[in-house]
């Protein structure tokens, strides 16, 4: 993955004198991450720096603010990945679940404002982004019996409203942000990477199981009966679940065209972006990513992916087979990276997407309806926001960039 690089000298110094914005490289980044204050700050694995050698079609950068970011005394990070607009010299920007900041902080234009501004340097005619903060939460016990027709999780009163979320929504739009898809609910998930919904690259509704300050019994007794009569079934038919290796990503790759045609959705990725989304994640730091492989009677019926960045644990991808489907192997799967996930030390299990229908007639609902059987959270997160960044035609080639990826 090639970097688009910018002088130090030319990148315009925030108002605070304290921070500067650089690029950095790939060991400072990760030096961040790893620190105190970058492990706080909760990065997804989409801003490790692997991520980039993950996309292709994509040039990719490193940026990190501070007051002394190229000695790595770092208080924030963006891994920004940049598209070509066709017949042109200009890029469309992009930080998926990005930038790793402290949204919490009220003076964010002392960083936000110059990262804009060295990202147009750079030739960005536009830029999108994905704050952290949650912004509304809904239990699943809260859920459960408020299904039916029609029904979307915006008719529900959510369990909670996170203030911070409410705030850095108000402080995006003063500052000419714009939420991908608009306000509604949004987040439309397959499989267990999900995608994103009107608008969103990135699953604006994700399921979450808050792991600290839990004991296995408490996550035992979280699952709803359904799924504890599962995990058992799958034990009494024999269901041996191991962890994997790139050996077994062509299996896995197969049984995922399997559960794309049953399940109605297509990822669209091939066999080799898998390859190298293992290869890259482990190489970054051996075992972040796990192929977990539920075997009976000797055959793989189901494989699920596992992502884990310091305190965080996700399930990627999840494939299965037709037949034998009674044997529960994935639940016997998803029971075994919760209690794996818990034992790394891991603060919240990401079930990533789930749709935003309560209707038990659309097709979709069935993925919450299973994710809901851990006893969890669905999670609004605040979805991406975009910007043209200044000018009439960087504004112009903002909306013809939005047309042509709505052709593709």
């Amino acid at each position: 993955m090639s970097a688009l690089l910018v002088p130090p000298s030319r990148v315009p110094q925030p108002r605070n004198p304290g921070v500067a914005l650089r690029t950095i490289t790939a060991e400072t980044y990760r030096a961040f991450l790893a620190s105190p204050a970058g492990a706080a700050l909760g990065a997804g694995f989409l801003q490790c720096p692997s991520w980039a050698d993950v996309k292709e079609g994509w040039r990719a950068q490193l940026l990190g603010w501070g007051p002394d970011p190229e000695a790595g005394d770092l208080t924030g990070v963006a891994l920004v990945l940049l598209r070509q607009f066709p017949g042109t010299r200009k890029y469309f920007a992009y930080l998926p679940e990005g930038p790793v900041a402290d949204w919490n902080d009220p003076d964010v234009d002392d960083w936000l404002g110059p990262l804009l501004e060295h990202l147009r340097r750079a030739g960005a005619f536009a830029v999108r982004i994905g704050p952290s903060p949650a912004y509304r939460r809904w239990d699943a016990a809260l859920l459960k019996p408020l299904t039916g027709p029609g029904r979307r999780l915006g008719d529900v009163l959510a369990s909670e409203v996170d203030p911070l979320g409410t705030a850095v929504a108000e402080r995006l739009r003063a500052r000419g942000w714009r939420r991908c898809g608009g306000d509604g609910t949004g987040g439309n998930g397959t499989g267990g990477g999900g995608t994103g919904g009107d608008g969103d690259a990135q699953p604006r509704h994700v399921f979450q199981v808050p792991l600290a300050g839990r004991t296995q019994e408490d996550l035992w007794s979280g699952l709803n009966q359904e799924w504890r009569r599962n995990v058992r079934r799958a034990r009494k038919e024999g269901v041996e679940v191991v962890v994997g290796s790139a050996a077994e990503l062509p299996e896995f790759y197969r049984l995922l065209g399997i559960t794309e045609r049953r399940d109605g959705f297509r990822l669209g990725r091939s066999l080799a972006y898998y390859e190298r989304q293992y290869a890259v994640l482990n190489a970054e730091e051996p075992g972040r990513m796990k192929l977990y492989l539920a075997r009976h009677r000797g055959e793989i019926l189901a494989a699920h992916t596992m992502i884990t960045v310091g305190r965080r644990a996700w399930y990627q991808t999840g494939a299965s087979a037709d037949h034998r489907r009674e044997v529960r192997p994935s639940n016997a799967l998803q029971w075994r990276m919760l209690l794996d996930a818990h034992a790394l030390g891991a603060d919240v299990y990401d079930m990533r997407g789930v749709p935003s229908t309560l209707d038990p007639e659309e097709r979709t609902y069935g993925l919450l309806r299973w994710k809901l059987g851990t006893g969890g959270q669905v999670v609004e997160t605040l979805g991406e926001w975009e910007r043209a960044l200044g000018g009439s035609a960087n504004h112009a080639l903002h909306r013809a960039f939005q047309a042509y990826l709505n052709r593709r």
